[in-house]
C-alpha cells in the first residue's frame, strides 16, 4: 500500500483498503474558521446534538477575517466563541493567541505524522507535509465529524511526483508545487492522492513541505503527502502533544501515474492571472509592474519565509508606487522576527507588518485591490477577484520574488537588486 492507503487502514479498522473503497475513518482532529464553522455550528444544533465527541480534538480559529474586519466579520467570530466555551473547547485559538490556523496547527503540535484530519477549508491538505493524511471537507461534514468523529471517504487513487536535481539559490517549496500545478494542470490530479519524493524533498526543510502540500488542492489533488524522516522527527519530536506514528510506502505500492522532474536550474516559477496552472519562470514575466506585494499566508507565512523575504529587502527600500504588507502567520512567528529584527528591516524599507491573519489572500481584508491593480503575492490562488476587485490581477511567486518585486515595482528576482 501506499503512505495514505495505509493510514486510512489503520483509521478504518482494516488491514488494507484499496483505491475506490469507501471506508468510515475515525479522526484524530477536526478543524474549522470564522468562515466555514458557523455554518457547522447551525448544523450541529440542527442535528440535536448537545455534544461533541471530544472536545480536545475540535479546533476553531478566526483568522480569515480576524481581527473582526466588520460587524458581520464579528458575529461569525462570536459564533465561534460562544460554541466554544459551550463545549469546553480546549483548542479555541482566540486574536492575540490564534495564528493562520494551517501554520498554527503544526507548529502547536496538535497535528502529527500517521494522523487523519478534516477541516473546513481546502487547504487543510497542508499537514501531509508531516506525514499525515489531511483533506478540506465541507462545513456539513464537519457538524458530522464534531458529533460522531468519524467521516466517509473514498480511498483516493495515487499519483508520484519525484524530484530530482538540485535548487537554485531562491527556489524553495513553493516553486516545486507551481512548477507540478504548471504541469498537470488544476485539475491533474482531481481527487487523488498526490505523493512527493525525490532527492529534492528529501533536502527541504518542513517549511518547504508544508508549502508543497498546501498547494495539492490546487491540482485537484484530495491530499497530499510526504513521508516522514528525520527532518519530520526534529520538527515533531519538541512539539507533539500525542504520540506519532510514521507511515512509508510499501516498495510494491502501485500508483495510478508516476511523474519525475529534474529541478536542476530551475528558475524561480510565478503562477499569472487567472489560475495557480498559468505558470512561468520569473524571467519570463519581468515586464509586469505592481501595486501591491504580500508575502504571508498559510502558505508562505512561517519564519523561514519572513526570513527569506528579509534578507532580501534588507538596506533597500520599497518602490514608492509599491505597497508591501507582511504577515506572520502565527504569534510565534511574530516574535521570532522581533527578535531577530526583521521586522524592523521590513519597517525600515517601508513595508506594513501586520498581527497574524488570513488577511488579503482571500480577499478578506488589510490588502484588497482595486480595478485595474496587480499585486505578487506568496498565497495560494489568483482567481479573478480573488484579493479584491474582479478587474485586478494576481501573480503567485515565493517570498524572495515577492519581497525583490516590491523594490524593483515590477516583478523581479533578488539578483535584480543592485
Amino acid at each position: 500500500m501506499t503512505i495514505t492507503e495505509k493510514i486510512l487502514a489503520a483509521h478504518c479498522g482494516k488491514k488494507e483498503v484499496a483505491p475506490g473503497e469507501l471506508i468510515n475513518a475515525k479522526l484524530d482532529l477536526v478543524l474549522a474558521n470564522d468562515i466555514t464553522a458557523p455554518i457547522a455550528i447551525k448544523e450541529f444544533r440542527a442535528a440535536g446534538a448537545t455534544k461533541v465527541f471530544d472536545p480536545e480534538r475540535i479546533a476553531l480559529i478566526p483568522d480569515h477575517f480576524a481581527p473582526n474586519k466588520d460587524i458581520a466579520s464579528a458575529e461569525q467570530c462570536n459564533m465561534l466563541r460562544t460554541f466554544s466555551r459551550e463545549h469546553d473547547l480546549s483548542l479555541y485559538f482566540e486574536v492575540g493567541r490564534m495564528g493562520v490556523e494551517h501554520a498554527l496547527l503544526p507548529e502547536q503540535g496538535l497535528v502529527v505524522p500517521g494522523d487523519v484530519v478534516i477541516g473546513a477549508d481546502s487547504h487543510t491538505c497542508t499537514y501531509g507535509g508531516l506525514g499525515a493524511f489531511s483533506t478540506g471537507v465541507g462545513s456539513t461534514d464537519v457538524a458530522a465529524a464534531m458529533i460522531t468523529g468519524e467521516a466517509w471517504f473514498k480511498v483516493p487513487e495515487t499519483m508520484k511526483f519525484v524530484y530530482k536535481g538540485k535548487l537554485a539559490k531562491w527556489v524553495g517549496g513553493k516553486d516545486i508545487i507551481l512548477r507540478t500545478i504548471g504541469d498537470i494542470g488544476v485539475d491533474g490530479a482531481l481527487y487523488r492522492a498526490m505523493e512527493f519524493t525525490g532527492e529534492a524533498i528529501k533536502k527541504l526543510s518542513m517549511a518547504g513541505r508544508l508549502t508543497i502540500c498546501n498547494m495539492a488542492i490546487e491540482a485537484g489533488g484530495k491530499n497530499g503527502i510526504i513521508e516522514p524522516d528525520e527532518i519530520t522527527e526534529k520538527y515533531v519530536a519538541k512539539r507533539a502533544r500525542r504520540k506519532f506514528k510514521f507511515y512509508k510506502s510499501d516498495k510494491k505500492a502501485s500508483y495510478v501515474e508516476v511523474r519525475e522532474y529534474d529541478l536542476s536550474g530551475m528558475e524561480p516559477q510565478v503562477a499569472c492571472p487567472h489560475l495557480p496552472e498559468n505558470v512561468k519562470p520569473v524571467s519570463a514575466v519581468s515586464a509586469v509592474n505592481i501595486d501591491q506585494s504580500v508575502v504571508g499566508s498559510c502558505t508562505n507565512g512561517r519564519i523561514e519565509d519572513i526570513r527569506e523575504a528579509a534578507k532580501v529587502i534588507k538596506g533597500h527600500k520599497v518602490h514608492p508606487y509599491v505597497r508591501m504588507i507582511v504577515i506572520p502567520a502565527t504569534q510565534a512567528v511574530y516574535k521570532q522576527s522581533i527578535k531577530e529584527g526583521l521586522v524592523d528591516i521590513f519597517i525600515d524599507a517601508g513595508a506594513a507588518f501586520s498581527t497574524p491573519t488570513c488577511g488579503p489572500c482571500l480577499g478578506g481584508h488589510m490588502g484588497i485591490l482595486a480595478a485595474g491593480e496587480k499585486a505578487i503575492t506568496t498565497t495560494n490562488r489568483n482567481f479573478v477577484g480573488r484579493m479584491g476587485s474582479p478587474k485586478s490581477e494576481v501573480y503567485l511567486a515565493n517570498p524572495a520574488v515577492a519581497a525583490a518585486s516590491a523594490v524593483l515595482g515590477r516583478i523581479g528576482t533578488p539578483e535584480e537588486l543592485k
